[in-house]
């Protein structure tokens, strides 16, 4: 299906594609998450998010619950360090009531005092939720030394002492809104048996009233340069030791993020035969879990590898990982192990392309950021022109040893 673009005159950007499932999934994407925070408001893009919900200037806590669940829809949202999304997939026909309830959430939020208390406890339990699960926790420390002293190196969630302030002051998260709940800071993102017109029809006519704003949130951003790698241990009082490891990495829209989308699934992605877990797990027995993860955003990135054991295994686990690195830095790709690597990443993509909420999501992040949104078959075109050379110049800029950082909970 063809995939289809029109901006609104104060700004919004929508994307469409069309399908021939009974199911629609809407969505509007915000440029606004962790990294536009400072340390007084860290935690806003996020209490934002929950707090939405809570009520409008037309519908209580109960009645926006009740105007999706009604007609058997599914709702939801979640910030990340650069966005926040509110999606929702519906029974087509609802289709212009399911976007008439996400414009109301973004521009007509109220923050009705006692519920938003309710959730201030709520997210407080999330965090300490969060600081009882090792295994995600180290993935935002791991951030924090990477991006030292940076926004971006902020937790999601906030902390309770900026949670704290936010509450006591609530004409901060109306100065938020006005700031990054703009439509040009603005993507809404669709899938659907719908006509194009009546998508435009319908954001006219719930979101073409929201006033023109020239506010970029990227514009603003702090770009992540210095970099100096650390290695920090924390005692946990674990059962196991839990180890991240890894550097800095392309942006989106690098011309050499394929390469590095492609080196990563080989050494430690969604495979059981992954070099990560071939060597760790399953010649050596000394892990459960070993992963690894190329994470691009707008200006900078990240890679890392992700990995518990037996405390006595650990120097042999950290060894091996280098010797995989190491590996990829100084033996290219036979043609047979690069036509293995693109089958199987090809595999991966189709499978994944048949999942319709990551599919819609992915197409709002790239219009966010880069106003179009290829198809995963033209993605893979461009995976497919990758030689061995290419992905042996990314490796050796990419996963040099002196540029790695690392992070033990033990």
């Amino acid at each position: 299906m063809e995939t289809l673009y029109y901006t609104l005159p104060n700004g919004l950007r929508i994307v469409h594609q069309g399908s021939m499932s009974e199911v629609a999934y809407i969505g509007i994407m915000i440029g606004a998450g962790t990294r536009d925070e400072n340390k007084q408001t860290n935690g806003m893009a996020h209490y934002i998010e929950h707090c939405v919900f809570k009520g409008t200037h037309s519908k209580s806590a109960s009645q926006i619950i009740r105007a999706i669940e009604d007609i058997g829809g599914e709702i939801n949202a979640y910030t990340t360090k650069e966005e926040t999304t509110y999606y929702a997939a519906t029974p087509r026909r609802y289709f212009g009531r399911t976007l008439q309830l996400l414009s109301d959430l973004v521009s007509n939020a109220t923050f009705p005092k006692k519920e938003t208390e309710k959730e201030y406890g709520v997210i407080l339990e999330e965090i300490e939720s969060y600081n009882d699960s090792p295994s995600e926790l180290i993935y935002d420390d791991f951030e924090s030394i990477l991006f030292d002293n940076y926004p971006i190196a902020m937790p999601i969630l906030g902390t309770k002492r900026s949670l704290q302030q936010i509450q006591k002051h609530p004409e901060s998260v109306h100065e938020w809104l006005q700031q990054y709940y703009v439509p040009s800071n603005m993507v809404l993102f669709s899938q659907g048996n719908i006509a194009f017109d009546q998508v435009i029809h319908y954001a006219t006519k719930h979101l073409g009233y929201l006033p023109i704003s020239s506010h970029c949130s990227r514009s603003f951003r702090q770009v992540p340069e210095l970099y100096t790698p650390q290695h920090i241990s924390y005692h946990k009082h674990t059962h196991q030791v839990h180890i991240m490891l890894g550097s800095r990495a392309y942006p989106i829209g690098h011309k050499k993020q394929l390469s590095m989308f492609l080196l990563n699934n080989i050494l430690g992605g969604g495979s059981l035969s992954s070099r990560l877990n071939l060597t760790l797990r399953e010649k050596k027995g000394l892990v459960y879990t070993i992963e690894s993860q190329y994470v691009p955003l707008s200006d900078t990135g990240y890679w890392g590898i992700y990995l518990a054991c037996e405390a006595i295994h650990k120097n042999e686990c950290i060894d091996l990982a280098y010797k995989e690195l190491k590996r990829l830095r100084e033996q290219a790709l036979s043609s047979i192990q690069l036509k293995r690597a693109l089958n199987q990443i090809h595999g991966q993509m189709a499978i994944s392309a048949e999942n319709q909420e990551n599919k819609v999501l992915s197409m709002g992040k790239q219009v966010l950021y880069h106003n179009v949104a290829p198809t995963w078959q033209q993605t893979y075109q461009r995976l497919e022109s990758l030689t061995s050379s290419d992905l042996l110049e990314t490796a050796n800029e990419m996963l040099q040893e002196e540029n790695i950082s690392s992070i033990c909970y033990e």
